[in-house]
């Protein structure tokens, strides 16, 4: 009977976090409830010496011992100056440390060396060279918990100063940003899943408080990752223009050329940078239909057959390269990237395969974005009067609001977007001297549609 008790007890211990050892420290016991109280109430002051005691005394009773051991050191940290401040830094990194070592499963490898990473770089007690080696192994030994948008950025921007400063290569620059921003699509995606899930119920005004609040967080750091990869790619600059590009992947063509990774991520860069009329292009994407005949191997094929003025090649090309994928996110992007190539001969057939890559995926904000840059840049065509002419920007407006809504990543250009167009329509005296408030504007060219005009 009483081995019986004696593990029910372990097991409400362990449920607890509790180490069933150090529980029977009746001190340690006393002193973590003392710290718990004030620390949720945020008198960390007030905590700091109860916690001191079982922090150091029972460091594993509790995880609480390091997530709000956390929060009274960064407390002190925030709150003193010069040695002091830098003790209590110590102290902290100390911690995440020993965070890991105690309870591994609540505290991963990545998150404790991101969180040492920011500690260092907002108190500027690190260089470019430890803050990127600590972050860059962090990423490669647990990548599926290396998700800070912050420390994403500093991972790639601390590596992009060590090459002005002449002490990493340019191809170490552009496998960090793919890898960086494949990491972002990668958690974005996971976030416009959830948001996709959950519009519909907003709505309709059914949101549960739960859903309500995932809602909350998935658009919150959705548009995080978004301003990071805006920053990702300010930062990159014009290191990825095609007069770098196109001699650093003509040097190592040769050696890597049978490499199915790094052929995929250079045409697709070329692509993405619009390098294609340069032969490295063509023997890159065949490379690629060689080694591994995928859909964007088919996509490029296409490409080139258009700019030689083979369009029912290329739309063959197009074609196969949708078929060919089955994963509805990519074909989704597959049939965003041909819009954005078609485009250029018929909008009308841009605004086809971008619908197409909505039905893929809902999400895809990008192809919102499209459509309302093809509606905006048909004004002149779509109206008989300079008022009918602009009320096209409503449309587009309207467009671009949409995008911001299914993808939060894309909410900064989404705004932009949608003001730049809402400044173009019809002003409130246009439409007011128009006589045509309330009524309802049909669109003859190819945009087709209408839109109503606002009421005053």
């Amino acid at each position: 009977m009483k081995t019986k008790f004696y593990f029910m007890l372990l097991a409400i211990f362990s449920a607890l976090g509790v180490s069933f050892a150090q529980a029977q420290n009746p001190e340690c016991m006393t002193n973590l409830s003392i710290y718990a109280e004030h620390a949720k109430v945020k008198n960390y002051d007030a905590a700091f010496t109860p916690w001191k005691m079982v922090y150091e005394n029972c460091p594993a009773i509790n995880k609480a011992n390091f997530s709000y051991g956390e929060k009274i050191l960064m407390h002190k940290v925030k709150n003193s100056s010069g040695a002091e401040k830098d003790g209590y830094i110590q102290d902290l990194i100390t911690l995440h440390d020993a965070s890991m070592k105690y309870f591994p499963a609540k505290f991963p490898k990545a998150g404790v060396a991101i969180d040492k990473a920011l500690l260092k770089y907002d108190n500027k007690m690190a260089s470019d060279t430890e803050l990127f080696n600590l972050l860059e192994k962090a990423f490669k030994e647990d990548r599926a918990n290396f998700k800070n948008p912050k420390a994403l950025y500093l991972y790639f921007s601390s590596l992009v100063d060590l090459y002005n400063a002449g002490s990493k290569d340019l191809s170490d620059v552009f496998d960090t940003y793919d890898d960086v921003t494949e990491k972002i699509e990668e958690e974005n995606k996971k976030l416009t899943a959830k948001i996709t899930q959950l519009l519909p119920k907003e709505e309709a005004g059914s949101l549960t408080s739960k859903e309500k609040r995932q809602l909350k967080v998935a658009n919150t750091n959705s548009e995080s990752y978004g301003k990071i990869n805006e920053s990702i790619d300010a930062k990159l600059g014009a290191l990825a223009d095609c007069g770098n590009l196109i001699p650093l992947y003509q040097k190592n063509f040769e050696a890597k050329k049978n490499d199915i990774s790094w052929v995929k991520r250079a045409v697709g860069r070329m692509f993405s940078k619009d390098c294609t009329d340069d032969p490295l292009f063509r023997q890159l994407f065949e490379a690629q239909l060689a080694l591994e005949p995928s859909a964007d191997a088919y996509l490029y094929g296409g490409t080139l057959k258009q700019k030689a003025g083979d369009t029912n090649g290329a739309i063959a090309d197009f074609n196969k390269a949708v078929d060919l994928e089955t994963d509805p996110y990519r074909k989704s992007n597959i049939l965003y990237k041909i819009a954005t190539t078609v485009r250029k001969r018929s909008k009308s057939q841009g605004r086809s395969y971008a619908l197409k890559a909505i039905d893929a995926n809902s999400s895809n904000g990008k192809a919102y974005l499209l459509i309302a840059n093809l509606y905006a840049t048909s004004a002149n065509a779509c109206g008989t009067t300079p008022f009918e002419k602009r009320a096209i920007y409503w449309k587009a407006a309207d467009m671009a609001r949409k995008a911001g809504r299914v993808d939060p990543s894309l909410s900064g250009r989404a705004s932009r977007s949608a003001a730049s167009y809402s400044a173009k329509a019809p002003s409130k005296t246009d439409i007011f001297n128009s006589g045509l408030a309330g009524q309802t504007i049909t669109f003859k060219c190819w945009v087709g549609g209408s839109v109503r005009v606002p009421s005053l």
